[in-house]
């Protein structure tokens, strides 16, 4: 057995993709440790507990991950039922991080701040693949590893709100006015927007569930205003599959929202893209321009970025990338998830080939691995780490045995002539070459909120399945 056999593979972060590839590393009899930046498993799910995610527990669940509960007696929950971000934490993550074979391998308060090889920086080459990657904490530990599955997400590196990609003019000063996705509007954030004009801008399912949330507020709060910002043409996006949906919570979604726009509840605005913001008083001036040309000014409160997520891989910067310069995901994944290019029925199940770098026993999995892409739906991150695994096994047969089974969307793709017309492009997801079906993608895991339900977003406004 060599020095790397003998090292573990360290896996950052302890949500759910990242607690998954910890069942699968125990599993596969492999030495594994799980670093969480936070203080408890789930983390940042717990950020989003008010939100009811709209598919069932079955799909939430990883199989490894459940092998290893069912043993410890785990009281398993009805599995077409709905859970919360809270739920989510609480009866799953929480229970399988307390795990024996998973809690003494998982530090908590763990950040990691860099991840090089030991004693060789991104130049040199010769035995590179033989070293030990070499992982640095915020607080100067370091520790060595064979292999790195880096599951640290994209919840902390929310999109700017300027359409060209860059803030907008002005944003960074006004940061005490913008909430990014997810605002708690009817539970512990209520008074930011009680009785205010609140602007929202995106067109994913995040951004619905925010305006549904308002919608109820302003039912109950007098003077509470909303105003819906989307950049493209017509929100029928947004809007989806409605009873085409095989989730009737996600079909739900667009068919309410829908109601609260055309009754004038929400006013809509399309073609609109943010150009300046400037304070005035307690409020906040929102320059915008429009596809014409044009540029037009609307006074608000507080304005929600529901404009997805963008990956962060500054962590490894010392490492051997091979990333698409558009997508930010590996360059063999990029064309399967470009939303230019595909529905969101058309994304096949991929694994280790397609996640793999030139910095062997490097992966970026869960949501980071999908860069900017709209498409991640939290069981392909599961089935993403059980290929990693596998191969880190040395189980090629198993790792390449990549399939998913997942709900039909019912909803369209990004092609904004598709979108524009109302029409759904989804359909039943069609077969690859083996006769399997291909997997159907939607944004960060199918989310919702109470009483409204949304998807978490990972792309800029205006993507496919939620973002």
């Amino acid at each position: 057995m060599s020095i790397m056999d003998e090292l573990p593979v360290v896996v950052i972060g302890a949500g759910p993709v990242g607690l998954a590839a910890a069942a699968h590393l125990h599993e596969r009899g492999l030495p594994f440790t799980v670093l969480e930046a936070g203080d408890t498993a789930g983390a940042a799910v717990r950020q989003w507990g008010h939100v009811r995610v709209f598919s069932p527990w079955r799909y939430n669940i990883d199989a490894a991950a459940r092998r290893l509960l069912d043993e410890a007696g785990w009281a398993a929950p009805d599995l077409d039922a709905l859970p919360t971000g809270a739920e989510l934490a609480a009866h799953y993550l929480q229970p399988l991080a307390e795990l024996p074979q998973v809690k003494p391998h998982l530090r908590y308060g763990a950040r990691v701040e860099a991840i090089s090889r030991l004693g060789l920086d991104r130049l040199r080459t010769a035995g590179r693949d033989q070293t030990p990657f070499l992982i640095r904490l915020a607080d100067g530990d370091e520790l060595p590893a064979r292999a790195v599955i880096d599951a640290s997400g994209t919840w902390g590196t929310p999109n700017v709100l300027g359409a060209s990609g860059l803030p907008a003019r002005g944003e960074r000063a006004v940061a005490a006015f913008l909430e990014h996705a997810l605002p708690d509007v009817l539970g512990a954030d209520r008074d930011r927007f009680a009785g205010r004009h609140t602007l929202v801008v995106g067109a994913g399912h995040s951004a619905a569930n925010t305006l549904l949330s308002l919608a109820e507020l302003a039912a109950a709060a007098p003077g509470t205003e909303v105003t819906w910002a989307i950049r493209s043409a017509s929100p029928s996006r947004t809007y989806g599959g409605g009873e085409a949906d095989a989730l009737p919570a996600r079909g739900a979604l667009g068919s309410r929202l829908r109601e609260h726009v055309d009754a004038g509840r929400i006013r809509l605005l399309t073609g609109f893209s943010v150009h300046a913001l400037t304070p005035t008083g307690d409020r906040i001036a929102v320059t915008v321009r429009h596809a014409d040309g044009g540029e037009e000014s609307i006074v608000v409160d507080r304005i929600v970025a529901a404009t997805g997520f963008r990956p962060d891989h500054s962590i490894a910067s010392e490492l051997r990338l091979d990333l698409d310069p558009v997508m930010g995901a590996t360059r063999a994944l990029a064309p399967l998830i470009d939303p230019n290019e595909h529905s969101c029925g058309t994304v096949p199940p991929h694994g280790v080939d397609e996640l793999s770098h030139p910095e062997v026993g490097y992966y970026a999995v869960g949501m980071k691995s999908y860069g900017r892409a709209p498409t991640f739906l939290m069981a392909t991150g599961y089935e993403q780490v059980r290929s990693v695994v596998a191969a880190l096994a040395g189980d090629w047969a198993a790792a390449r045995d990549v399939q998913l089974d997942l709900p039909e969307t019912g909803v369209c793709n990004s092609n904004p002539a598709d979108s524009a017309t109302g029409d759904s492009c989804c359909g039943p997801a069609p077969a690859d070459a083996t006769g399997k079906g291909l997997a159907t993608g939607i944004s960060g895991g199918l989310l919702s909120a109470p009483l409204t339900l949304i998807s978490l977003d990972t792309a800029p406004a205006g993507g496919c399945c939620g973002s």
